[in-house]
């Protein structure tokens, strides 16, 4: 078998150098070139991707829905489960309502108003990390204290120390629907990686939230987890303990907006795996035509005793180089784009305005002191990529393997003449 292999290495490091100037050898560098540049291509994009999803999906499991989210359990009983359960890191409770906000400008905006511990950031490392303080501290202390997101704090004119009115809030039945009484004091202004945050969330102390919500309002908990995969066996301890407990996963509770981000996901990572499949054809219409002009040669080696499956072989080494040449290459550029990603969105915008300025230049001059550099480029390059080792090594595979597999499908008619034809015909 080893002497099998160095013959066919052997054989198809001679077909390359002979075809190093040739028509093959233009056909196998544009293959590998098209490889490189779809493997650096996938890898970027999926990284930038991975990036937006990512910081959308940390916020919304570490301030808006938790690993688990538990309703209806006793308080003082499950919070001695809680501390005693070694997969849980902290439970925090939390009440929760919908609300309508009318700032001092009397601009108005709905929120949700959740009410938290006054040392939540201090209990809840995730929730600490994810939420950045832009004006003011998360201070919930003072009575009728409230921290409200960046976004809802532009709607309604909102900065440190202004006073903001609780107008219109849901609640059971010892709670009036709309009061002008429930007047809060702006701490902290707070910002997140999900807009939707930002634009609808504020938090008040559980103090003030058991005041004004009512005596129907229900306490909720939030879990976190030291394994976020651990979430059905931990809720299933929660049911078995606590039977009147409701307890629901991150995957539950976001599951329409993880299923959105995952078919955007997947739709374009189809999307760009067609580089490969056009790159496949084009390396399977080169191999075509390499089989047909080396037959000759094919004919001779079998006449020495190189059976069909291994005179194939020489081909599909060829493949498989010509796929590795590409993808190799491209994984290194790929991982450079997406370290340097901030690098690269900044020649882009400086890119689009010279050429933007130039146009300008040639039919409206007095136009051109008006251009800027477009902002979204810095938006987007302030974003950091997360690069999966997993997603990386899959696209890497498969450019070698698309390669692969169109020089298999190629060279199977390797021997359709018998060797006396080929031979009378030359």
């Amino acid at each position: 078998m080893i002497a099998s292999l160095r013959w066919v290495l052997f054989v198809s490091w001679r077909f390359s150098r002979v075809d190093r100037k040739g028509r093959s050898a233009v056909t196998s560098f544009l293959a590998s070139l098209g490889i490189c540049f779809g493997v650096m291509t996938l890898i970027t994009v999926i990284s930038v991707m991975n990036g937006f999803q990512l910081s959308f999906i940390d916020a919304i499991m570490e301030i808006s829905s938790y690993h688990v989210r538990v309703d209806g359990a006793d308080s003082g009983a499950f919070g001695r489960f809680c501390a005693e359960d070694a997969d849980i890191v902290v439970a925090t409770p939390f009440y929760e309502a919908q609300g309508l906000l009318v700032g001092e400008s009397e601009r108005q905006s709905a929120a949700l108003i959740r009410g938290v511990s006054e040392r939540q950031l201090s209990l809840d490392e995730g929730f600490r990390a994810q939420l950045r303080m832009i004006r003011g501290a998360f201070d919930l202390s003072p009575e009728n204290a409230i921290v409200v997101g960046s976004k809802l704090a532009e709607r309604l004119g909102l900065y440190v120390g202004n006073h903001v009115t609780l107008l219109a809030l849901s609640g059971g039945n010892d709670v009036d629907l709309v009061s002008s009484d429930r007047v809060f004091t702006v701490t902290g202004v707070f910002h997140t990686g999900y807009a939707d945050i930002n634009a609808a969330y504020a938090f008040i102390s559980l103090d003030d939230a058991r005041r004004y919500f009512g005596t129907g309002a229900e306490l909720h908990y939030g879990i976190k987890l030291r394994d976020t995969a651990d979430d059905a066996r931990v809720i299933a301890r929660i049911q078995d303990k606590f039977p009147g407990a409701r307890a629901e996963s991150w995957k539950q509770y976001n599951r329409s907006f993880f299923g959105a981000l995952r078919v955007e996901k997947n739709m374009l990572m189809v999307l760009v795996f067609l580089i490969f499949v056009v790159v496949g054809i084009n390396i399977f219409n080169g191999m075509r035509r390499m089989v047909y002009e080396r037959r000759e040669e094919i004919s001779v080696l079998s006449a020495f005793g190189g059976s069909p499956p291994l005179i194939q072989s020489i081909f599909v080494t060829q493949g498989f180089l010509v796929g590795f040449i590409g993808a190799i290459p491209g994984l290194a550029l790929g991982l450079l784009l997406s370290v340097r990603m901030n690098t690269v969105f900044s020649l882009m915008s400086k890119f689009v305005y010279a050429v933007q300025r130039f146009g300008l230049m040639l039919v409206s001059p007095q136009s051109a002191a008006y251009l800027r550099e477009n902002p979204m480029y810095l938006i987007y390059g302030n974003i950091p990529p997360r690069i999966i080792p997993g997603e990386v090594l899959v696209i890497t595979i498969f450019g070698i393997f698309s390669a692969l597999l169109a020089s298999w499908v190629a060279s199977r008619g390797v021997l359709k003449m018998t060797v006396a034809e080929v031979l009378r015909d030359e």
